[in-house]
């Protein structure tokens, strides 16, 4: 039997063992995929025992991605440029860490926003935290000529354009909505509009029509942001399609099939998340 695991401190909110469990059972895979909650002062013994475990690997969530980043080699450059794990693979006696979240929300948005052009185009991203480091590499990787940063802490932002570059333009809060007016989309990477926190209040007055607006929220499925942005006509993105996309290659990397993110396992994790989805 393969086994792999998702680790984090908490760790009982994850869907991680839903998404691969379903993909198990659907190639028919000997394997389980299950959550592992780690203290911080665990984790090193935790990443060095993996193989002693009969682990071939895990998913790193919060608060620990950083940390196993210092742990691991690293399988990439992007994952070296971002300073931040969440898969860990064992290969020819080695572990290896790798980020997969960039590439689940550009595979999340050419899913949902087809023909959806980044090369040459301006963006704009609110926050400046863990999750928008993915979010910013991953566009920058795709050959966006401008991103424009907004963030409470005008300084956090500036500290992401000492580390991508002068395409990354940091830019005041309250000067957001300012800056929607030639941006090919809109990226929120806060936690504003999560359940139990504050909405996200932008006015979209500016956004292009052809503009899309993506949220890596995914509890509610649909944000304020979104709804907002649906009501005047632009396409929209959901969170859990960031969430779905990134398992993908950590599912590879471990059980040798690459799998596919379908709409019954979308809705599957839609009903886990809100019981009244598609009622």
């Amino acid at each position: 039997m393969i086994r792999a695991c998702v680790i984090g401190w908490p760790i009982s909110h994850s869907r991680s063992p839903l998404i691969h469990g379903y993909w198990l059972k659907q190639h028919g895979i000997d394997g389980s995929y299950t959550r592992e909650p780690v203290e911080p002062s665990q984790l090193g013994g935790f990443i060095n025992g993996l193989e002693a475990a009969g682990l071939a690997g895990c998913n790193v969530t919060i608060p620990h991605k950083e940390e196993v980043f210092k742990l691991v080699a690293h399988a990439d450059e992007s994952t070296a440029r971002l300073g931040a794990v969440n898969t860990v693979f064992r290969r020819d006696g080695k572990t290896f860490g790798t980020n997969t979240d960039g590439e689940g929300f550009i595979n999340s948005l050419n899913s949902s926003a087809p023909g959806l052009i980044l090369k040459d185009t301006r963006v704009v991203v609110l926050g400046a935290g863990g999750a928008s480091l993915a979010v910013v590499n991953a566009l920058l990787e795709q050959g966006v000529a401008q991103v424009a940063l907004a963030n409470r802490t005008l300084a956090k932002a500036e500290q992401l354009r000492q580390r991508f570059g002068a395409r990354v333009v940091p830019i005041a809060w309250e000067d957001a909505a300012d800056q929607l007016s030639e941006c090919s989309l809109l990226v929120n990477t806060t936690s504003l509009g999560m359940k139990g926190q504050p909405e996200l209040e932008i006015d979209l007055s500016r956004v292009d029509a052809k503009a899309v607006v993506t949220d890596i929220v995914y509890t509610p499925l649909r944000t304020k942001l979104l709804e907002d942005a649906a009501a005047r006509g632009n396409r929209t993105v959901e969170g859990l399609g960031m969430l779905l996309h990134q398992a993908v290659r950590g599912f590879s990397l471990w059980f040798g099939v690459t799998p596919k993110v379908t709409q019954e396992l979308h809705d599957m994790i839609a009903r886990d998340i809100d019981p009244g989805y598609g009622a």
